[in-house]
């Protein structure tokens, strides 16, 4: 997951207080007032720095990001955003070394440390409380991009379809354990993953809840805009129809998102009537995921998109010294 280890990011006080707390720990370690007090103000710097440094290095290079996740960083924050928070952050820290440095050294020189070591504490303090509120923008950011679903870069189908038509089923079926299911925001709904080993490599199977089970209308900007970045993941879409209606929705209604599905994709879109079992439709591809019945001969074609390896030309073979 590309976003699982991003750290806590604390807020000013809580960086501070942790940095002070520190600074009185080594202050202790030494007898003489004078040294004590430049031991606080190099202590002070040294946390406060370091721990800026590591909030920065704990975000990735957003560039470097794989697509799906480049988009929902970019629809939910902004990613210019993050970078100026992220710059801010880097502000700090070089300012509070800088000073820190600076007041340290003072501090061995004057002969009123004390009062050195207070201004050093008002200044540090005041460089950090500056940035405070890009610390709790970040530390949302992480705590949203945390609960993104795991996409893996892999050949990936996207099932869509209405709600209770048997994509969950489907991937049930094809991928021989119950899927993955993970939160990301808009809906209180998880986005189903699951995986199939084919080789030495994986297919991976993507349900769309959610946004998918409101109507066009209803769905906000960002709301289509995350449709269309999960979409865009998808090598071959899978659309799956209830032609029986069991489903709560007419057939028709399904056709509609289906047309809506095709256009917000341009990879193949495969058309499949499920519940076979139940309701006969000669218009589509036919499978059932309750008895399995077709299942294996959809899953099949849905293979058959995948990129074919490319072979490397055999190496020549050396050259014979006569």
């Amino acid at each position: 997951m590309e976003f699982e280890r991003l750290p806590t990011v604390p807020t000013a006080d809580e960086i501070l207080d942790r940095s002070f707390r520190r600074a009185a720990k080594k202050m202790k370690e030494k007898i003489n007032k004078d040294r004590a007090n430049e031991e606080f103000v190099r202590a002070v710097r040294s946390a406060v720095h370091d721990r800026l440094v590591y909030i920065i290095r704990g975000f990735p290079e957003f560039d470097e990001l794989p697509q799906f996740y480049r988009e929902m960083t970019d629809i939910l924050f902004g990613i210019e955003r993050i970078r100026q928070s992220l710059g801010a952050v880097g502000w700090a820290a070089k300012h509070a070394g800088m000073i820190g440095g600076d007041l340290a050294f003072r501090a061995r020189k004057s002969k009123d440390s004390l009062s050195v070591r207070k201004q050093a504490v008002a200044r540090i303090a005041s460089i950090v409380h500056q940035i405070d509120d890009d610390l709790r923008f970040l530390n949302e950011v992480r705590n949203v991009l945390r609960n993104l679903p795991h996409i893996e870069d892999a050949f990936t189908i996207v099932i869509a379809g209405y709600p209770n038509v048997g994509k969950s089923s489907f991937i049930r079926r094809v991928t021989g354990a119950e899927p993955e299911v993970a939160s990301y925001p808009f809906t209180t709904k998880g986005i189903i993953v699951g995986h199939r080993k084919i080789g030495r490599e994986r297919a991976q199977f993507v349900d769309t809840p959610g946004i998918l089970d409101r109507p066009a209308e209803e769905r906000n900007v960002i709301e289509r805009q995350a449709l269309s970045a999960i979409m865009n993941v998808a090598n071959v879409v899978l659309f799956i129809i209830d032609p029986s209606g069991h489903c709560g929705y007419p057939v028709e209604v399904q056709r509609r998102l289906l047309e809506e599905v095709r256009g917000l994709v341009s990879v193949p879109v495969i058309v499949v009537a499920n519940k076979s079992d139940i309701m006969d439709s000669s218009e589509d591809l036919r499978m059932s995921t309750g008895t399995g019945e077709g299942v294996r001969e959809v899953l099949d074609l849905l293979l058959s998109y995948r990129p074919k390896p490319t072979r490397r030309p055999p190496a020549e073979a050396p050259l014979q010294n006569r």
